[in-house]
């Protein structure tokens, strides 16, 4: 085989034909689980303007669990219309049926200018007041604005009485302009970045944009705003910016082209483009650089336009007729492009011809340019071309790339989350078009679906009429290339490792997939907030009976004549007592307005921006590594964060780093690798070991193994992208075993391992130049990452990729292996397949994948010593807590490759069910393979973890984990992070049969030991109970079991069972199953709950959670997306929910009672004295002080008290979690605490009133000019300082932390109405009330009283407060204590966390007792159930295994092959690790492993190759189609 030399420069691997099911939706049957994250929200669809909407065609007969639903997301084909459909054509004329009448194309489509922000400058203040309207309080007072108004009702200044209500309105939209403004200047740069679009040619698909009038108004006040927005900037400022945005400057600069940047690097790497791997000819995209457009610009001159000049001839050109292929059957064709290497031991294949979508003898004008423009001017059917690191500005169908098979790179983060790699596809007709004279050349028409928001899908076409280059004459040909999700370039997404690609706009703006999927995440309300409208209804009702006695007893008296009134009035306003009474009611509305707060959803949306901006600004929830601070997505919950009691957490990625390091292997038979994880600690730690000691014992002996391992690989080959640092794989064994110490048998065994580890992937490789060079791996999956990376350090290389195969550094030899297919992996087929033909021209299928997959495929009857061995080393590794998996390969003869290729390339080309016949092919190829070995890698614990967990557990914090991963793993992963420990009782959920009355039985014998039944009253008691259950048992339960728990009939059992476990581990879970168990608890217990993760499919249950936090990890920024807080470690949740979290509860619980209390105390003041004048609504107060008290005399202390106050400080806080629990059981707020204040507030009242009454009464006071103070007027004056200064000392009283500014802000209020009092009466204007600032503060009388009146108020709270602290003292008081008492010293060395080896470790005593099998018999359990972790991707929650049904007799051994099993002298020699560990796992936990048959290795001893002649069906002979 003739091998090309391995270019330099070739950095970046290139695509090989390959199956892509990591992009695509996978059909399953029946067992198989549906995506959920975005997907649950594809039935909120929209179509084109004048398009009709498509109705849904989604699958709804999923299971239902507990209202989130299990769907099919993929469209209906069948149910669409044909006038649904999406047609748009290029350079060809609209058919008579797509225009109008006047010659219009009849379908508009949506612009690619997107606007998130709900307001433009013109529509603001209309629509921010109609917002604001739909406020209760805020219609409320509008309503008594309008009432003041009418004089009849008394009203004194009517228009100071909007005073309140026009401020209120102003900073709530103040701040609402704030963040839309944001908004605003986001969508701008957005809509502004720079595309190179397709200019000076005739676009059918799109008429003349014709603004309408509105729209010119609309753009020129924006203008006008932003230009003195600017301007005000510019002249405030005392630096003038001179730097320019990034938009701005890829406007201005000068793009250069392939041509003049021939030796550019991207960013990732310099790929090697198909010029240079081909013909090296400079055939590059020649542009010239355009000046960027700014508004109002006149047309630029021709010479200014970008040009592409003559091409030379190329082989995508068709000038080259020496490289055009005859199609079979006489075809006429469009030439391409021949392979220039020759495959060895190869048959001649005929060549496929795809057709080519240009006409060559179409005549052009040549005037077609790329030229910048801005995102916002693209239009459906713009050609488009992206360079590297670009953004995606529309839906776009790729046509060519810079890649000579059409390949292309794209990174989805900000569409779906994830941070890997794809790849995608241009059409294969339209390869050749790479300049701007191509695409005028071209003549087509693309087909597709319409709109839909599924962003694993998408079905159209490409059809065209292929015309003979050689007889111009000839008739054309019709031809249609399919085009899927995989030749779709999605908008959002980012282009890497491609230096160009060329395709066509088919979707735009808000019609586009990432705008289809946005704005669906669930709005959220705390839970104070929701019992807050009962108390506004309360207060509504108090004051409707308020003004009901007012209006009665004022009508009747009227009735009844001879009365006071009837001497001093001079008449009724009403015609009679009913009207007089009906006055009197609207009028008392008026009076009694403060008794609604009015300003207390300002007050609480200014408490939680400030308690958000604490939370963002915390320091101590920073991570560095990915410079992420804690983000709250949510402003309006944080008070919920302070009642949390169920934690709800993901695993992978959140409680481990999800950085995958390869660890163990088992090759052969022989194990291999030194490590020390997290889980074995944990295991030792439980027998008493003393870790610390162990565990330095252990590194000295990796570090000792490490310096020898890499000093023999060395020896062996001078790797030069070894790197010390980089090297996980601690085995010297294995390198002697290499160089074939061990014989050569051994030695064949491991170079073919690393073999597959180095040729079974999808990995894209990045070559860094030095010394020395560095390569590394961005693979769709940490693990693969891992297991290439292992395989480089062992020598074996990945450099790069050729066209059609990978090239190997093998020891120092380089080598090329042609990669015919690659059978990727997806959650149903759970393995992944290369097949490759290796250099001496044999035919080669390496697999590696879960091991009950790559076991039940395994050559029936073979290798019987050999798994057995495999299964047992499997075991252990599993037991350490690291992630295994199998590694298998199988010789194809050529015949059968062929035969089963044509198969392959069928199933490819289908259109309908795609992937469910890629599976159904696929599945043939991957039987009777033979055993190679397995792997092992580890996910490490993230730091801080087990003390996190510890310490959340100290507050009352139930946490359960929630995972994809198997029963076994995460019960080690649990023993490792503090949830179980050694004296549990471990309860393993596995009822003996699929069925409701299996389930139940099995809950009641479980419910039996805890003396409960599961009845409605349990529930009622277990509602009411918040006490953490005693350590003394946990659950865990795999996913067929919980489907079967999460049943109506039995969940209620399940719900009381799951309460009385110390821990819960739910596996193999689905993300809807995640969700539903999230909402079993929330609803079924009344808890608040908070879920945790880090990917896509945790977003179900982050969303069904009252608090959901996403952490910002390695599987991308999905779950931040969908979050309400999101953090960077899982650690920080301690400070976020202990610290923050019981802050803002305790805060936001005191400020609201405290606000209702002042304003009871106010208005029943007011109540009061009506007694004395009939009711006629007369003001004791002047009227400024009614608008006033809540606006500005009360309502600093009480905003500030929700903003800064703290009982204990954040490392008191962490020190003693146990002060959580006040908010778990929700003591801080209660309706009973809010009637106690109400009634404080009633007792308050009346001193504030009739102590002034009691003043006055027997007589009366007089100022030294003989002027009286006893008028309604100046005794509202004594009233009214006397409640103001009552109200901020109360507020005072119960705030916590006394420092200096909120004694500031308690004086500058009180001081305030004095202040007020003496500006407002020095005026003639204030009538009635001149000069009664003087009058009255001279008077003695008044100081005294106020000086009384505060007393008697304040007495009794006082009395009380003082009598439970020190008799019913609180935790929080005695803490508080304590910390006067310097206890708490030791912590001021300390930042914020709670010191080292404070927390307490896992109990380390004697095994746990053995669960006894009631049943009487040993039931294996389930392969799911088996310690063994998925195959090479992260489990994830939409795996579902189906259960296995297989088993094996055991007695059908013929012998083994000689290559792998023969006897193994090399398997005697000293493994000191895996000895270790077999005799550390022989002592420990033996109970439900043995009894219940637990192990993997026993399971897989019994397994046979259920592959291997069939797969529920006789197996398809070759030469005959399984694809019908």
């Amino acid at each position: 085989m003739a091998i090309q030399p391995y270019q330099e420069d070739s950095n970046v691997s290139n695509p090989i034909k390959r199956i892509r099911w990591a992009t695509q939706r996978v059909a399953g049957d029946s067992g198989q689980r549906k995506r959920h994250s975005i997907i649950n929200r594809f039935h909120h669809r929209k179509a084109g303007s004048t398009e009709k909407k498509r109705e849904s065609g989604s699958s709804t007969d999923g299971p239902h669990l507990d209202g989130i639903q299990e769907e099919d997301e993929s469209p209906t084909e069948s149910g669409d219309h044909e006038d649904t459909r999406r047609r748009i054509w290029f350079n060809v004329p609209l058919p008579d049926d797509a225009k109008d009448e006047d010659g219009h194309p009849k379908t508009q489509y949506a612009r690619n200018k997107i606007r998130t922000a709900k307001y433009t400058p013109l529509s603001f203040i209309p629509k921010n007041l109609w917002f604001q309207f739909h406020n209760i309080a805020n219609i409320y007072f509008l309503f008594v604005i309008i009432l003041a108004f009418f004089s009849i009702f008394g009203a004194s200044n009517p228009g100071l009485g909007s005073v309140p209500l026009i401020v209120i309105l102003f900073v709530t939209a103040v701040k609402d302009a704030i963040e839309d403004w944001r908004r605003t200047v986001l969508d701008n740069e957005l809509n502004n970045s720079p595309v190179h679009r397709l200019v000076d040619w005739n676009n059918v698909n799109s008429a003349e944009d014709n603004i309408s009038l509105w729209r010119r108004i609309k753009k020129a006040s924006t203008r006008g705003i932003i230009r003195a927005y600017k301007f005000i900037k510019i002249k405030t400022s005392k630096k003038h910016r001179t730097e320019k945005t990034y938009a701005e400057r890829a406007l201005d600069e000068p793009r250069h082209s392939i041509e003049t940047r021939r030796n550019r690097q991207s960013m990732m790497s310099s790929r090697t483009s198909f010029h240079s791997v081909q013909s090296r000819t400079d055939d590059g995209i020649q542009m010239r650089p355009v000046p960027s457009p700014q508004p109002g610009q006149q047309q630029l001159p021709e010479s200014n336009h970008l040009e592409a000049v003559d091409r030379p001839e190329t082989s995508f050109s068709f000038e080259n007729e020496n490289l055009t292929v005859e199609p079979p059957d006489g075809q006429s064709t469009a030439p391409y492009s021949l392979p220039k290497k020759s495959k060895p031991d190869s048959a001649t294949v005929p060549a496929k011809f795809y057709g080519n979508l240009m006409n060559p003898f179409k005549s052009v004008p040549n005037k077609a340019r790329f030229k910048k423009d801005y995102w916002k001017s693209v239009q459906v059917g713009d050609f488009v071309r992206i360079y590297n690191e670009d953004q995606i500005p529309a839906d776009v169908v790729i046509l060519s790339t810079s890649d000579p098979d059409g390949a292309c790179y794209v990174e989805t983060k900000n569409l779906d989350g994830e941070t890997n790699l794809k790849v995608r596809q241009a059409l294969h007709s339209g390869r050749s078009i790479k300049h701007a004279k191509d695409c005028e050349q071209t003549e087509f028409e693309i087909e597709t679906e319409p709109p839909h928001g599924n962003l694993y899908q998408f079905n159209g076409a490409a059809r065209w009429t292929q015309r003979d280059p050689r007889n111009s004459a000839a008739p054309g040909t019709e031809m249609v290339e399919p085009i899927s999700i995989n030749n779709l370039l999605l908008r959002g997404c980012s282009l890497r490792n491609t230096e160009w690609v060329l395709g066509v706009v088919v979707f735009t703006g808000q019609e586009s997939k990432i705008m289809l999927n946005a704005g669906m995440t669930p709005s959220k309300r705390s839970r104070i907030a929701r019992e807050l409208n009962w108390d506004v209804v309360y207060n509504f009702a108090i004051l409707f009976c308020m003004c009901l006695v007012s209006g009665i007893i004022n009508g009747v008296t009227w009735s009844q004549g001879n009365h006071s009134l009837d001497y001093f009035d001079y008449g009724s306003y009403g015609s009679s007592p009913a009207l007089d009474g009906f006055i009197t009611f609207w009028a008392s509305i008026i009076l009694f307005q403060n008794l609604v707060p009015i300003s207390l959803y300002i007050s609480l949306e200014i408490i939680k921006t400030c308690q958000a901006f604490f939370i963002y600004s915390d320091t101590f929830m920073y991570y560095e590594k990915v410079d992420y601070p804690c983000t709250p997505k949510s402003w309006n919950i944080s008070d919920d964060l302070g009642q949390i009691e169920y934690i709800f957490s993901d695993k992978t990625g959140t409680l481990t780093q999800n950085v995958m390091e390869f660890k163990k292997c088992s090759v052969n038979g022989i194990p291999y690798g030194e490590a020390y994880t997290e889980a074995q600690a944990g295991m030792q730690r439980r027998q008493g070991i003393d870790i610390e000691a162990e565990a330095d014992k252990a590194h000295k002996q990796i570090a000792m193994d490490r310096v020898k391992m890499l000093a023999d690989l060395r020896r062996i080959h001078p790797n030069p992208y070894l790197h010390d640092d980089e090297l996980t794989f601690i085995a010297p064994d294995f390198v002697n075993d290499l160089e074939g110490r061990a014989g050569n048998e051994q030695k064949a065994a491991a170079e073919q391992f690393m073999l597959a580890l180095a040729l079974c992937h999808t990995v894209i490789t990045e070559r860094t130049p030095g010394d020395p060079p560095r390569i590394e791996f961005k693979a769709q999956s940490p693990d693969e990452a891992a297991l290439v990376a292992t395989a480089r350090d062992c020598g074996f290389t990945v450099l790069g990729r050729s066209n059609d195969g990978i090239i190997l550094n093998v020891l120092g030899e380089e080598r090329e292996y042609t990669v015919l297919n690659t059978l990727e992996f997806n959650s149903t087929r759970k393995r992944m397949s290369a097949i490759i033909r290796m250099p001496d021209g044999k035919i080669i299928l390496f697999c590696k994948g879960a091991d009950s997959i790559i076991y039940s495929r395994l050559k029936k009857g073979e290798q019987q010593q050999l798994r057995k061995t495999t299964a047992d080393h499997l075991e252990m590794f599993a037991r350490e807590g690291l992630r295994t998996l199998c590694v298998a390969q199988k010789e194809i003869e050529e015949s059968e490759y062929q035969q089963w290729n044509k198969e392959h390339d069928l199933a490819a080309e289908a259109i309908v069910d795609r992937e469910d016949k890629l599976e159904a092919v696929s599945d043939i190829i991957e039987r009777d393979l033979t055993l190679i070995g397995g792997t092992a890698i580890e996910d490490r614990l993230q730091d801080g973890v087990p003390d996190t967990i510890a310490l959340l557990a100290d507050a009352g914090i139930k946490l359960w984990v929630l995972t994809g991963d198997k029963v076994e793993t995460a019960i080690n992963i649990g023993f490792s992070c503090n949830l179980l420990n050694n004296a549990m009782d471990l309860i393993v959920f596995k009822p003996q049969a699929d069925t409701a009355e299996a389930t139940e039985d099995e809950l009641n014998k479980h419910l039996s030991t805890f003396g409960i039944t599961g009845s409605n009253e349990e529930l009622k008691a277990a509602r009411k109970d918040h006490q953490p259950p005693e350590p003394t048992h946990a659950i865990v339960i795999d996913g067929d079991a919980l489907k079967q728990a999460l049943d109506e009939q039995v969940r209620q059992k399940f719900l009381l069972l799951c309460k009385q476990c110390k821990s819960v581990l739910c596996c193999r879970v689905s993300p809807a199953q995640k969700a539903a168990v999230v909402g079993m608890v929330k609803q079924g217990l009344d808890v608040m709950t908070l879920s945790i993760g880090d990917g896509a499919n945790d977003v179900a249950m982050i969303q069904e959670a009252d608090v959901g936090v996403g952490i910002a990890g390695e599987e991308g920024r999905q779950a931040v997306m969908s979050s309400d807080y999101a953090i960077g470690q899982f650690r920080f949740l301690q400070r976020l929910i202990l610290v923050h979290g019981r802050w803002s509860y305790r805060r936001l619980a005191e400020t609201i009672a405290n606000f209702f209390y002042k304003n009871i105390v106010w208005t029943l003041a007011l109540f009061w004295y009506q007694i004395y004048n009939d009711f006629d609504c007369s003001y004791l107060f002047d009227y400024t002080y009614i608008l006033l008290v809540n606006l500005a005399f009360s309502s600093l202390p009480v905003i500030f008290m929700g903003i800064l106050d703290q009982d204990v400080n954040d490392k008191v806080s962490l020190a003693v979690p146990q002060l959580y629990r006040r908010g778990i059981e929700r003591k801080e707020w209660s309706q009973l605490k809010f009637w106690l204040y109400m009634g404080d507030g009633l007792y308050q009242s009346l001193i504030c009133f009739f102590m002034p009454y009691l003043l006055f009464s027997p007589a009366t006071f007089n100022t030294q000019s003989g002027l009286g103070v006893d008028d309604n007027k100046r005794i509202g004056v004594y009233t009214a300082s006397a409640t103001i200064v009552v109200m901020n000392v109360y507020i005072l009283l119960n705030t916590y932390r006394w420092d200096w500014l909120m004694l500031l802000l308690v004086s500058i209020s009180i001081l305030l109405i004095w202040f007020w009092t003496g500006v407002y009466t020095a005026a003639s204007s204030s009538d009635q009330f001149y000069k009664a600032a003087p009058q009255v503060y001279g008077q003695l009388s008044f100081w005294v009283l106020t000086l009384l009146t505060v007393s008697i108020c304040l007495l009794p709270r006082f009395s009380i407060k003082s009598f439970q602290k020190i008799f019913l003292p609180l935790d929080v008081d005695i803490i508080r204590e304590q910390i006067r008492q310097k206890k708490f010293k030791y912590l001021d060395k300390y930042e914020a966390y709670v010191p080292p080896g404070k927390l307490p470790s896992a109990s380390s005593s004697d095994v746990s007792q053995p669960i006894k099998d009631t049943a009487g018999v040993q039931t294996p359990l389930e392969e799911d159930e088996r310690p063994i972790y998925p195959p090479s991707v992260a489990a994830t929650g939409t795996t579902h295994n189906p259960r296995s049904q297989t088993g094996s007799d055991g007695t059908d051994y013929t012998g083994h092959k000689t290559s792998l099993e023969m006897p193994r002298p090399s398997f005697d020699r000293p493994r000191p690790s895996f000895d270790r560990m077999r005799s550390s796992m022989d002592q420990i936990r033996p109970s439900y492993e043995a009894s219940n048959d637990f192990t993997s290795a026993a399971l897989l001893t019994r397994m046979e190759s259920s592959h291997s002649e069939h797969l529920h069906s006789p197996r398809t002979p070759h030469g005959q189609s399984s694809l019908r």
